[in-house]
C-alpha cells in the first residue's frame, strides 16, 4: 500500500524552507534593532535641540513674570509705553517698503541672469553677498558722508533720513532675498514658461507679473520674512541715522528697565512665530501648482 510520507517525516522542500526561514530571522532581528536604535538617536537629538532652543526662552519668560503683580512687565510695555507701538509700527512700515523695493530690484535681475546671461550668475551672487563682509557701521558712515551735502542733502530732513535707512536695509537684504528668489527660479522651468507666455503674445512686464511672480510666491515670502526680521532687529543703522526704530528702542529699554526687556523678547518671539505661520498658511496653496510645460 503506497501512500504519503510517514507522520513526522519532512520532505526536502519543507526542510529547505524551514532552514531558510531560520536563517532569515537573525537578520530581521538585527534590522529591527538598528531601526529602534536609529529612532532612539533621533529622539535624543530632537529633545536636545528642543532643550537648547526653548530652555533660554522659558527662563526669559519666567524672569519676565517676576515683576509683581504677575504680568506687570507685559502691561508696562503694551499699555503704558507708547514707544513700543510706535517703534514697532515704524519698523514694520520701513520693512514693508524695503521688501517691495527689494522684490522690484532682484526679481527682474535674477530672472534675466538665469534666462539670458547665466555666466554672470557667480558675479551677481558675489555682489549680493557683499553685505556679509561690509559692516553696517561702514555703510552708515558712507551714506551720511555721501548724502550730507549737494546735490542730494538727504541727512538734512527726516524724510531724507528715512530714504537713507530704507536704501541701507535694501542693501542688507540682498543676500537673503536674492538667494530666496534664485532658489525659487531654480525650482521652475523659466525658459519654458517664458516661451509659452511669449507665444501667447505676453510682453516682459506681463511675463514677470502674471507668470514668474505667482510661481515665486513661497520664495518671496521666505525672503520677505528674513528681510522683515533684519529690519526689526537692526540697531546700528537706525541708531546712527536717528530713526525711531524697534532696535534702538530695545537697546534703550534694556538700559533703563530690568524685567520689561524680557517681556519684549517674548513678545517679539511670538510675533516671529506668528509671521512664520502666516507664511506657511499663504504658501501652502502653491505646493500643488504645476508650472506650464511644452508638449513632448
Amino acid at each position: 500500500m503506497s501512500g504519503g510520507p510517514a507522520f513526522g517525516t519532512r520532505t526536502p522542500g519543507a526542510l529547505e524552507t524551514i532552514e531558510s526561514s531560520a536563517q532569515a530571522r537573525p537578520g530581521r532581528r538585527s534590522g529591527g534593532r538598528r531601526l529602534n536604535s536609529g529612532k532612539i538617536v533621533s529622539w535624543i537629538i530632537f529633545l536636545a535641540g528642543m532643550f537648547y532652543f526653548f530652555l533660554p526662552l522659558l527662563v526669559t519668560f519666567l524672569f519676565s513674570l517676576r515683576l509683581q503683580p504677575t504680568g506687570q512687565a507685559y502691561a508696562n510695555v503694551l499699555f503704558h509705553d507708547p514707544r513700543f507701538a510706535s517703534s514697532l509700527i515704524y519698523s514694520l512700515f520701513i520693512g514693508l517698503i524695503t521688501i517691495v523695493i527689494s522684490i522690484l530690484l532682484l526679481v527682474p535681475t535674477a530672472y534675466w541672469v538665469r534666462l539670458r546671461v547665466p555666466r554672470l550668475r557667480p558675479y551677481v551672487e558675489f555682489i549680493t553677498l557683499l553685505p556679509f563682509v561690509i559692516p553696517p557701521i561702514i555703510l552708515v558712515f558712507a551714506l551720511t558722508r555721501a548724502f550730507a551735502g549737494p546735490p542730494f542733502p538727504l541727512t538734512a530732513t527726516s524724510e531724507g533720513l528715512n530714504i537713507l535707512v530704507v536704501a541701507a536695509y535694501v542693501i542688507l537684504s540682498f543676500p537673503y532675498m536674492y538667494r530666496s528668489i534664485d532658489s525659487g527660479l531654480q525650482a521652475i522651468d523659466i525658459r519654458t514658461l517664458t516661451e509659452a507666455a511669449q507665444s501667447m503674445g505676453a510682453g516682459w512686464g506681463r511675463i514677470l507679473w502674471a507668470v514668474i511672480l505667482p510661481n515665486l510666491r513661497v520664495a518671496l515670502l521666505s525672503g520677505a520674512f528674513l528681510t522683515l526680521a533684519i529690519v526689526i532687529g537692526e540697531y546700528t543703522l537706525a541708531s546712527f541715522l536717528v530713526r525711531p526704530a524697534f532696535g534702538p528702542y530695545l537697546a534703550l529699554l534694556g538700559r533703563d528697565k530690568a524685567f520689561e526687556p524680557a517681556a519684549v523678547t517674548i513678545i517679539a518671539f511670538g510675533l516671529t512665530w506668528l509671521a512664520m505661520g502666516v507664511i506657511a498658511f499663504i504658501g501652502r496653496g502653491s505646493r500643488g501648482s504645476v508650472p506650464l510645460t511644452g508638449g513632448r
